[in-house]
């Protein structure tokens, strides 16, 4: 029965909620047009990462957390960044399907949990769109000497709590145009990404150059009795400038000491968020297994490049407390004599915006045809044009960001698009740990006709069974749940119990290192059991370490966020949960119901999992060994 679910099949809903995605273990192909090459997939991810934050972060976190030392700040954030990079490249090349984390959700934990994944990344892609438009129409504004904002304000004002001070027509519009392009199709969209990135990296290349040629090692080497003097310089008057002296720190390569760096690397970490769109293109890539982990990696590395160069000239061109917060390139180049270079940096700038915006838009009519071809949103969304491109999932995305663009104030829901970006982090690491200790099914495990003997949980941990088993399977699962919740105690522990901490109080570190320990225990005791034995082009080293590091970062950086974000991204949630138990619990393609039988009916022999499919198998008919 297609109306209202049955009393039968409401009590069969805690199946439904961990029932896994299969495929049928027969070749099938993909609806979508595999097109692209390592390079193009190495640009998007570079695109993407490397917006705006560029030109604007090195100054601020420069003058205010780190000093000189932000060079450190960003390679700690490019280490924490690449845990997670890691862990989607396995599965990109495990799994080389449109989907990034919540297919791998899918696969490996359950429906809702995937449902969700999916549901915040749909946040994440929706925000940043929409705030990556209007921060493309404030610079071009800004070119124009801020006509557009001025007669906007004067004849379309909004006052209403929420929205922004009037609509902003050209984000809107800009939106408009990029999702016409996506839609015309993925090859032509990637081109033009390819060209605005190579203009962006060609900037960022020359303000590298600049500040190594103009810069000066004596920048990084200020001594504390150096900074009154500057400051009062700048300020006018002797007195200020020694109440301003600690503002700057104590001068050298670490001004703010390497807490300062710390802090700085926690911002920065938010400068490396973008490459997890090249894991949407699973269904669009030539050999994925191949081409994904490597773009994610190259990436990665490209961005760290990039910052670091940028922040290394930027600090030797000027003394770090004389940086510009809002335009730390154009007053670092008038300060060296060089202010016609302003228009190039203008220039890379939109570039940077224009890749970072193709970069939002871009996955996330992927997750949206994903979900709906699975059944979990509405079948419309799953329509693919003539030249094998999602268009109606990219269209309905595209108008629902316009609108965002168009209307709202998107600053105070940034942070709530930071929560959906780091938990589907921290959901992608958990799921590598179960897919790489998930058991395998063999005949050879128990001989016919014999039944194995029941063993007590401990014996795991003395002696742990040559193959994962559905017992040494079941402990990672606890352990990773244990894990996660010490990581939100270390998270909160963290944040609340800053101030306690930096006092050096005893309470505060031993409630600082129980969880840690915790976390530890956790970690040595998954690192005791068999792993999977299927291999892939690309895995993960230092298992079980590096997710369970790279969760337990993740949790750390959510804690620190306001209560304000949280309340949204709940609100958010609801209306998800609404739509999943009101639609896509009853719709899914998982679901035997069409059938006439009830979940735990289906067949085994009907499919197979998806994450168990070793490279080469019939999954991805275009991949190699085929």
């Amino acid at each position: 029965m297609a109306g209202v679910p049955c009393w039968s099949q409401l009590r069969s809903v805690p199946r439904l909620l961990s029932r896994r995605k299969r495929v049928p273990a027969g070749p099938g192909g993909s609806s979508l047009r595999r097109c692209l090459s390592p390079l193009d997939l190495a640009a998007l991810g570079v695109g993407s990462t490397l917006g705006a934050g560029v030109y604007v972060l090195a100054g601020e976190v420069a003058k205010t957390s780190s000093g000189p030392s932000i060079v450190l700040s960003f390679l700690i954030a490019a280490v924490v960044s690449a845990l997670a990079g890691l862990c989607y490249a396995e599965f990109g090349a495990r799994v080389p399907l449109a989907g990034s984390a919540y297919l791998y959700s899918y696969v490996t934990v359950g429906e809702l949990c995937a449902f969700l994944a999916g549901w915040n990344l749909l946040l994440s892609y929706v925000i940043g769109t929409a705030s990556v438009a209007r921060a493309w129409s404030a610079t071009f504004d800004q070119l124009l000497g801020k006509k557009m904002g001025r007669f906007l304000g004067a004849h379309a004002a909004m006052s209403s709590v929420g929205l922004a001070e009037h609509p902003d027509a050209f984000a809107a519009g800009l939106v408009v145009l990029l999702a016409a392009l996506l839609s015309f199709g993925v090859k032509e969209s990637t081109m033009v990404n390819k060209a605005f990135t190579a203009l962006n990296v060609l900037v960022l290349l020359f303000v590298t150059v600049s500040g190594f040629i103009k810069g000066h090692m004596s920048n990084w080497k200020l001594r504390e009795d150096d900074l009154p003097r500057a400051a009062a310089h700048e300020a006018g008057n002797q007195s200020m400038a020694d109440n301003m002296t600690s503002a700057f720190g104590v001068g050298g390569f670490m001004p703010y000491g390497f807490t300062g760096t710390l802090a700085g690397a926690s911002t920065c970490f938010y400068a490396f968020i973008g490459f997890d769109c090249i894991a949407t293109t699973g269904e669009e890539v030539r050999d994925p297994q191949r081409s994904i982990p490597m773009a994610i990696i190259l990436s990665l590395l490209i961005c760290f490049l990039a910052y670091f160069g940028v922040s290394a000239a930027l600090t030797l061109m000027m003394p770090y407390y004389l940086l510009d917060t809002t335009s730390p390139l154009p007053v670092a180049f008038e300060y060296i004599g060089w202010s016609s270079a302003k228009y190039t940096v203008a220039v890379g700038s939109l570039c940077a915006l224009t890749t970072s915006l193709l970069g939002s838009m871009f996955p996330m009519p992927r997750i949206l045809y994903a979900m709906a071809r699975d059944g979990l949103l509405f079948q419309p969304l799953a329509k693919v044009s003539r030249r094998q491109c999602p268009v109606v999932a990219t269209l309905v995305s595209g108008a629902v960001a316009a609108l965002l663009a168009l209307l709202f104030d998107l600053k105070a829901l940034v942070d709530t698009m930071s929560i959906g970006t780091l938990l589907a982090y921290s959901m992608v690491a958990g799921c590598v740990l179960l897919l790489r200790y998930r058991p395998e099914l063999s005949p050879r495990d128990t001989p016919e006709g014999k039944v194995p003997a029941v063993q007590p949980w401990w014996n795991h941990l003395v002696q742990p069974p040559p193959r994962p088993t559905p017992h040494s399977s079941a402990l990672v699962v606890w352990a990773l749940t244990a894990a996660a919740a010490l990581a939100c105690a270390l998270g909160w522990v963290s944040t609340a119990g800053l101030p306690c901490l930096r006092a050096g109080g005893a309470w505060c570190i031993t409630a600082l290192a129980l969880p840690l320990l915790g976390i530890l225990a956790a970690a040595l005791l998954i690192w005791r059991q068999p792993q999977s034995q299927d291999k892939a082009s690309f895995m993960v080293p230092c298992l079980p370490f590096l997710p369970l590091l790279s969760i337990s970062i993740n949790a750390v950086l959510l804690a620190r966020l306001s209560t304000a974000p949280w309340l949204r991204y709940l609100l958010w949630m609801a209306a998800g949960f609404l739509i999943y138990f009101g639609y896509g619990i009853w719709h899914s393609t998982e679901s035997p119901w069409p059938e006439g039988t009830g979940p735990w009916e289906l067949p085994q022999s009907r499919a197979r999992e998806v994450a168990l499919e070793p490279r080469g198998t019939a999954l991805c008919p275009s991949a190699p060994g085929q």
